[in-house]
């Protein structure tokens, strides 16, 4: 007997339609009964971090969204200051919506000065503490602030304690990798970006509108 022969007969499509619709509605069911047990509403402690491309891209995309229900966000950049990106040059547009404090000097292999370093890594500390106390933002992003963490150039014991006691409205998003356990702990939302594949591995240099 044929494989052809023995092969169960197709479902017809209005069948396959019906099926799917009965599987969705379960699925849907099941959703619902799950989103209605979720009643909290709080600001939120985000980290991005991980070796993969997208943890500074991120942050600024929720900037994007939050500007966009009329929220008004606030950036402490503490290595890309010395930086001409794309995302500030746009968001400077909008001054009522987003204030964008560009702090640091670069990373640590390009000042080779810890002590500058360090002067950096606090006066950003310092400008993100104002804007966190500030109840005019509803989101403030600490853009690769896990770089000094990383270095202790920060007190992490500070930052964290000073995180878990910020008004309890705010969201704020720490973007960087090697995220150290204490702030993977008090967050909320943890993302981590895992690198697969990397056009600077192959001899692409960063592009315009991509890295920048």
């Amino acid at each position: 007997m044929s494989d052809q022969e023995t092969a169960p007969p197709r479902l017809d499509e209005a069948a396959l339609d019906k099926r799917h619709a009965e599987k969705m509605a379960k699925k849907k069911a099941a959703r619902d009964k799950i989103i209605a047990t979720k009643t909290i509403e709080k600001g939120l402690l985000i980290v991005h971090t991980g070796k993969g491309k997208g943890k500074s891209t991120a942050a600024m995309g929720l900037a994007i969204r939050a500007m966009g229900h009329g929220h008004k966000v606030g950036i402490v950049q503490f290595v890309k200051g010395v930086w001409e990106t794309g995302e500030r040059a746009i968001l400077d547009k909008f001054p009522d919506l987003v204030t964008i404090r560009a702090m640091g000097e670069g990373f640590s292999w390009e000042t080779q000065d810890r002590q500058r370093d360090i002067q950096a890594a606090e006066n950003a500390w310092g400008m993100a503490k104002d804007m966190i106390n500030d109840p005019s933002y509803r989101l403030v992003i600490l853009d690769e602030l896990n770089i000094p963490l990383r270095y202790d150039n920060l007190d992490i014991a500070e930052i964290v304690a000073f995180l878990k006691d910020k008004p309890k409205d705010l969201h704020v998003v720490v973007t960087g990798r090697n995220a150290k356990e204490e702030l993977l702990q008090a967050a909320d939302l943890v993302t981590e970006m895992t690198m697969l594949k990397h056009p600077f591995r192959s001899g692409v240099k960063a592009q315009i509108g991509i890295e920048f």
